[in-house]
C-alpha cells in the first residue's frame, strides 16, 4: 500500500487498479488478452511481480505485469537523462537609461559579448523615467549601437519593441561552435605530439 505514496506519477497498482477487466501484457511483453482483475492480481502474486496500471485511458485499461520499484527507478532515471539532454538557454539581461554615457554603456556591453560568447541570450533594456520616454529615438539609436558592436557574434532575435516605460531587444549568439573547436582541436594534438 505504501508503495503508491512512492510514486509521483500516480500509477495504480495491485488492489489499486478498480475495473472488473484489464488487458495484461505478462512479465516478458506478450499479451495475455482481456481476463478479469482478479485472475490478472492472481497471475502478478504467481511470478512475485506487481500488477501496474500503464494506460487507464484505454478500454479497458491495459496493465503490466512487472516489479513496480524498478519500475519506477528506470522511469526516473530516463527522465534525468532527458533533462540533462535539454539545452538550458539563460536569458541575462543589461539594463541602461538613455542617459547612460558611453563608458559605462562599454561596461554592460563587455559584459553582454562575454555572455553571448557563453551561450546565453541577452535582453537590453532602457528604462524610461518622467519625459524620457517622449524621446524613443534617442533609445532607439542606444539599441542599434550595442547591436552593431555585438553583429561579429550575436543576432537580434527580438527587435527593439517599447514596452511600458521601457524599450528592450534580444540578442542571441550566431551558431558558429567551429571558433571555440579549434582551439579545443588544438590543445590535445600539442599535449600528444
Amino acid at each position: 500500500m505504501e508503495e503508491k505514496t512512492i510514486s509521483t506519477l500516480n500509477f495504480r497498482v495491485n488492489e489499486g487498479i478498480r475495473t472488473p477487466q484489464v488487458l495484461v501484457i505478462g512479465p516478458n511483453g506478450e499479451n495475455v488478452g482481456v481476463i478479469p482483475i482478479e485472475k490478472a492480481l492472481q497471475m502478478a502474486r504467481e511470478a512475485e511481480l506487481d500488477l501496474v496500471e500503464v494506460a487507464p485511458g484505454a478500454n479497458p485499461p491495459v496493465c503490466r505485469i512487472l516489479d513496480f520499484g524498478k519500475f519506477l527507478y528506470e522511469r526516473t532515471k530516463k527522465e534525468r537523462e532527458a533533462r540533462k539532454s535539454q539545452t538550458k538557454i539563460e536569458i541575462k539581461e543589461i539594463r541602461l537609461r538613455p542617459k547612460t554615457n558611453d563608458h559605462h554603456r562599454g561596461f554592460k556591453t563587455r559584459d553582454a559579448r562575454r555572455w553571448i560568447q557563453d551561450g546565453m541570450k541577452v535582453r537590453v533594456t532602457v528604462r524610461f523615467r518622467g519625459r524620457e520616454i517622449d524621446y524613443p529615438e534617442i533609445a532607439m539609436e542606444d539599441l542599434r549601437e550595442i547591436a552593431e558592436q555585438m553583429a561579429d557574434i550575436a543576432v537580434v532575435e527580438q527587435a527593439p519593441a517599447i514596452e511600458g516605460r521601457a524599450m528592450s531587444m534580444v540578442l542571441v549568439p550566431i551558431k558558429l561552435t567551429k571558433v571555440k573547436q579549434p582551439e579545443a582541436d588544438a590543445a590535445p594534438e600539442a599535449n600528444g605530439s
